[in-house]
């Protein structure tokens, strides 16, 4: 006895403070609350993606049940396999949600004609799993229905009429390409606070580029409400909330307007890409591809019809352009010509005929240009004078510099489907295709053809570099992150090469090579004197690089060009497929660009206002040109005639259908499937009840992610 009353006094006084707890853990249960999302803006403020009211109807179990309850007295139950709290799976009688919700609910809603098709899995799922977490029966209302929904007394608890915040971008397709989509979390259960809440609302996730790689900063933190519930385990009512912290804006380096006139440019032709960079600190002002698509299309999620049609259009609208890969044509001649300078090749004249012999391979030029030296070579973009010129220099050599201007390998900017090109040289050949490297390999790629391969992205980036003197900024589409307390963190510029400390050119050499851009555009037989724009000094390079699809030529077209020349402020590169030449056709389109652009300064107001999605074609484009008087004009041909070296065969293609890199966004199924519509999809709390509501997302944690934080 008197070892059984010391026990008791141990258990209850001793331990007290320990069944105390446990006590209390039992009677209250935390339900997650997800957090609003923070804004995408430009680099001026302008709200790219933002948030806007979504009118949803949810069901909510608790009140859905005790309502049945107190009208029939006893509820159906179904036997259904649960985890109790030590995760143990049981078989466990609950009440049938399915029979509850067609019994009392469907038939009042399908009387008024408000009900719409649902998925008694999903359901019975939901309520196992997340009983206090609303289920969305509809969402995305327009607001004549959610209206009639609103003025209906159906006389049944747990119906439930919510706005919630979902996605918007707000100028529909511009810069859809790198702002990405947003989605439902598909798993949760290796989120990383999944054990710290009973009942779990997920966020949204970013799934692609922007949204994707800033959804940390984005996302915020999440909240939590506190349930109570009583001994025989029913549930009170909400003892307390810790309201979410929203989370952060991200300003973009992209200014909106530079995106709206390089948009509404690359527009005149069918397939095209351009990318705009501030060559002072590697800050992306605009990137675009055409054509695009709407991702508003994906909020809350995308209908299989809607998604079917965009995975089938013409052009594959999925693809970002910018950042995928293609033979750079003559724009390559820049690298070959450093890489020459590196081997004091300063002074070096070749003679051009018409075309050079290696082996039994007679390669061509694409004209005769006599006896040169470098600045005239670039001036003419000879390919006779760069085959020599690149051999002399050697493959070694041009590998080094293409590395130094991050060509070969991901830039890391803050996108999701970026191709990092390729620098061939004699150990890839011999490694991938068991081939020895040969002279006639080097001339062709001295002249971005052969294997090489190279984003719009990565050559604005070159043009860049070489308008400042030498410097390879980190190129970055972040400005800065306004956090919610209104804290701000810039991004601090970062170099990732230099060509006078890396390749040891001087000043005086890298600057031979401006002067040859310069002639390419200023000189009277410069090849891309259509790049030339009133009133200030563009340096520029033309490229043609031949191609075939389905066996006819579909040329990729190149410009890359800096402004103004003694003191650039911005370095762009235009590539346009389909086009004849770069001269004729990406050319004009810089130009176009790059005068709008400078009239920023003066107080031009270029129209910035919501885009439809681009539509893509594969038209042959001859010409383009754009008189005083405004508009553009686009001249067609059924063939085109480039104007550089042999063709490449299909290996450079290497650039990946978008829909099977994208990650796949939430596809809502069509009515007349059979299935339900329901989506996974949650919202955020009642904005305008007092009774809290929800979201469903994700916290991506890839290494790709978070390398883009290292600059916080």
């Amino acid at each position: 006895m008197s070892l059984i009353g010391v026990r008791l006094w141990y258990v209850q006084v001793v331990l007290a403070d320990y069944y105390r707890q446990r006590i209390r853990g039992s009677s209250e249960v935390t339900v997650r609350m997800p957090s609003v999302r923070g804004e995408i803006r430009d680099r001026n403020g302008i709200p790219l993606v933002t948030n806007r009211p979504s009118y949803e109807v949810d069901f909510y179990f608790p009140d859905i049940v005790n309502g049945y309850k107190q009208k029939y007295g006893q509820v159906p139950m179904t036997e259904a396999r649960t985890r109790d709290n030590h995760g143990m799976l049981h078989d466990r009688n609950q009440p049938d949600i399915v029979e509850i919700v067609n019994r009392t609910i469907i038939p009042k809603l399908h009387a008024f004609k408000l009900s719409g098709s649902l998925n008694p899995e999903k359901l019975r799922t939901h309520f196992q799993n997340n009983y206090l977490v609303p289920f969305a029966y509809r969402q995305d209302l327009d607001f004549a229905t959610f209206s009639r929904f609103a003025e209906k007394d159906f006389g049944v608890p747990g119906v439930q009429m919510n706005v919630i915040p979902v996605r918007q971008y707000a100028y529909g397709a511009l810069g859809s390409q790198i702002l990405g989509y947003v989605g439902a979390q598909k798993d949760i259960s290796h989120l990383t606070d999944i054990k710290d809440f009973d009942f779990y609302q997920p966020d949204v996730q970013g799934r692609t580029n922007i949204e994707y790689t800033m959804d940390d900063v984005l996302r915020g933190k999440p909240g939590k409400r506190i349930v109570t519930k009583n001994a025989k385990g029913q549930f009170e009512g909400v003892k307390e909330i810790v309201q979410p912290t929203p989370g952060a804006n991200v300003y973009l380096s992209i200014d909106a307007r530079i995106q709206f006139i390089v948009e509404k440019t690359l527009r005149f032709v069918g397939r095209a890409a351009c990318v705009v960079v501030d060559p002072n600190n590697g800050e992306v002002l605009a990137m675009a591809s055409v054509p695009s698509f709407d991702p508003n299309k994906f909020i809350p999620s995308i209908s299989a019809h809607d998604w079917q049609t965009i995975k089938d259009a013409e052009a594959d609208p999925l693809t970002n352009r910018a950042t995928g890969a293609y033979a750079p044509g003559s724009t390559y001649k820049i690298i070959t010509a450093l890489a020459g300078l590196t081997k004091n090749l300063a002074k070096a004249r070749f003679s051009c005929y018409g075309g050079v012999s290696y082996g039994n391979t007679y390669m061509h030029c694409w004209g005769v240009h006599g006896n040169q030296d470098l600045v005239e070579a670039i001036r003419h973009s000879c390919d006779a004078y760069f085959y020599q010129f690149g051999n002399a220099a050697g493959i070694d050599a041009i590998d080094s510099v293409g590395k130094t201007l991050g060509l070969g390998q991901p830039s890391e900017i803050e996108l999701t489907d970026e191709d990092p090109g390729l620098l061939p040289s004699a150990d890839w050949l011999r490694t991938t295709k068991n081939e020895r490297w040969s002279q006639g390999q080097t001339a062709n790629a001295s002249i971005g053809q052969g294997y090489v391969l190279a984003s719009p992205l990565q050559m604005a980036m070159v043009a860049a570099t070489v308008a400042n003197g030498g410097v390879y900024y980190q190129p970055t589409l972040i400005h800065q992150i306004q956090q919610s307390d209104g804290t701000i963190i810039r991004r601090p510029t970062k170099i990732r090469g230099d060509l006078t400390r890396d390749n040891k050119l001087t000043k005086e050499q890298i600057e031979l090579v401006r002067k040859g851009m310069w002639g390419v555009v200023n000189a009277d037989d410069g090849t891309g004197k259509q790049g030339a724009v009133p009133g200030v000094q563009v340096a520029g390079k033309t490229g043609t690089a031949q191609f075939w699809r389905g066996g006819k030529k579909d040329n990729h077209t190149w410009f890359l060009a800096f402004t103004p020349y003694d003191h650039p402020k911005i370095a762009l590169a235009v590539m346009i497929e389909g086009g004849k030449s770069g001269g004729g056709v990406a050319a004009p389109m810089a130009a176009e660009i790059i005068k709008q652009v400078l009239a920023l300064d003066n107080g031009y107001d270029p129209g910035l206002k919501r885009l439809d999605p681009a539509i893509g074609n594969y038209k042959l484009v001859d010409s383009v040109s754009f008189p005083k008087n405004g508009g553009g004009e686009v001249a067609s041909t059924d063939d085109v005639g480039p104007d550089s070296s042999e063709p490449t065969d299909t290996a450079q293609n290497t650039k990946k259908l978008a829909q099977t890199r994208q990650a796949e966004p939430d596809i809502r199924p069509d009515p007349d499937s059979g299935r339900a519509s329901h989506n996974p999809l949650r919202g955020f709390f009642n904005l305008f009840k007092s009774k809290p509501k929800q979201a469903t997302g994700t916290q991506p944690t890839d290494e790709k992610k978070k390398r883009h934080f290292l600059f916080f």
